[in-house]
């Protein structure tokens, strides 16, 4: 009995062992995920409610395996947003995909909807919004606050340093209005692409494919 006792606790140590997290891990093809964080399926997957992404726990994927994601329009709806500001976007290359990563003060998860369109536009004003590329993402992020209601600092209306990408040219980040945060990722073509969540802290995350 002994000797079996000491064989369970082996497995179970063996299978808690904890995952990396997407902004702390180095260049790797593996999904993101951490033995705390909680995110949404890959792009592709779909639920009941016609979402193309469900919430799920990121488990990290076989090396070599396809990009899990396509170039249809990507939606999902809010959780319990409470002080959603962004803080900070910021854009890094990964192998076999570029990964642009959405950070927000709060609790709760902002919905989304993200998708290609030909020509970027600003909210509320409908200019045109000038970002390298040949194609762009549009990203929506909803159920957000002004910086002045959550009391945290939004970050700035304009162009994000981006360097070292492949795929992603530059992101333009276009504020917040009408509880609606929106950005536009340019990108070198209509590369499939994924997008998830992530808690502790709330992060959207878009992710790129830079090879077929």
């Amino acid at each position: 009995m002994a000797g079996f006792a000491l064989l369970a606790v082996a497995v179970l140590s063996t299978g808690c062992a904890a995952q990396t997290d997407p902004d702390d891990a180095a260049s790797t093809g593996s999904a993101p995920a951490s033995a705390s964080t909680t995110a949404s399926a890959p792009a592709g997957s779909s639920d009941p409610a016609g979402s193309s992404s469900s919430a799920a726990t990121a488990t990290e994927e076989a090396e070599g395996t396809p990009f899990p994601g396509d170039t249809q329009a990507d939606v999902a709806d809010a959780v319990d947003p409470d002080g959603l500001t962004v803080t900070a976007v910021r854009a890094a290359s990964h192998d076999g995909f570029d990964r642009v990563v959405f950070e927000l003060s709060g609790s709760g998860t902002p919905g989304w909807r993200v998708e290609y369109v030909d020509a970027p536009t600003a909210q509320g004003s409908g200019a045109a919004i000038d970002v390298p590329g040949a194609a762009y993402l549009a990203v929506s992020l909803q159920g957000t606050s002004y910086p002045y209601d959550s009391g945290a600092e939004e970050v700035a209306r304009g162009a994000v340093p981006v360097s070292g990408t492949d795929v992603v040219q530059g992101v333009f980040y276009d504020a917040t209005f009408e509880g609606v945060s929106a950005a536009v990722i340019g990108t070198a073509d209509q590369a499939p692409f994924r997008v998830y969540s992530l808690t502790g802290p709330s992060r959207v995350v878009v992710e790129v494919a830079t090879a077929g």
